[in-house]
């Protein structure tokens, strides 16, 4: 089975993770990449919903083994470039010139909660599953951008409260706040999102210009902060130190 996959219902593009917990590590974000230049080769499709196979997670986030054998290399080439890639990602799903939509039918913690974030709504279930910012536990920071794509979608003082406690919440808690549509369970979540996303049918052309305009905010981020952390500083590394970069405790 393909990491990631889509299928076509109607003017609906279902794409869907199917790699398990679906970690992010180069491999991911080249399949995400690949399937999502397929979808908008055709013309037909007028929405996106970004779903999971598996019967537990969404996305679990970064691919903590991966990464840490990286880091263990010194190979701070290999994860400047995935990190800017993993953006691209990111990226991908807020600036698309169809709305998407996030259906999570299970677990999406750290950078997959920021994937559903990245999307322009969200569906999930209510039956079990939690959303949730581990990084504080683990050390990692988040992008400039990350943290201003993630303040879009809910209240300042929820934001905070994720950030800077890791709290995992469920889909009716969520939902008091408008972050996400909570759902009877993972068929229905699946089945409302594609609903949903049917009753699209904009210009892609308008959509695409009105997400420039709305999310400008963060695509300055991306552009002109996100560098700082995510380059590799070869003076540093001069200095026997690791370059600034994201995993403050995991170097």
């Amino acid at each position: 089975m393909a990491i990631v996959e889509w299928k076509k219902d109607e003017t609906v593009a279902i794409l869907i993770m199917n790699d398990g917990e679906n970690r992010h590590n180069p491999t991911w974000a080249e399949a995400m990449l690949a399937i999502y230049d397929e979808i908008l080769a055709d013309e037909e499709i007028k929405a996106i919903v970004l779903t999971s196979s598996d019967p537990k997670a969404f996305c679990l986030g970064v691919d903590v083994d991966w990464m840490g054998k990286t880091m263990q290399e010194g190979d701070w080439d290999t994860l400047s470039k995935w990190v800017y890639r993993n953006g691209e990602v990111f990226t991908a799903m807020m600036m698309a010139p169809v709305p998407t939509i996030a259906a999570i039918t299970g677990h999406a913690f750290g950078n997959g909660a920021m994937l559903a974030g990245a999307c322009d709504f969200r569906f999930m279930r209510a039956d079990r599953g939690y959303f949730c910012l581990p990084e504080i536990n683990l050390g990692i920071q988040l992008s400039p951008s990350m943290l201003e794509w993630m303040g879009r979608i809910m209240p300042y003082h929820l934001w905070q409260r994720m950030l800077l406690t890791g709290d995992r919440l469920g889909a009716e808690e969520l939902e008091k706040y408008h972050v996400v549509k909570a759902c009877e369970n993972a068929e229905k979540t699946l089945e409302e999102a594609v609903a949903y996303a049917k009753t699209f049918n904009k210009s892609r052309t308008t959509m695409a210009e009105m997400k420039r305009r709305m999310y400008k905010h963060v695509l300055d981020k991306i552009a002109n902060e996100d560098p700082i952390y995510f380059d590799n500083k070869p003076e540093q590394e001069k200095e026997g130190k690791p370059p600034v970069f994201m995993f403050t405790a995991l170097t």
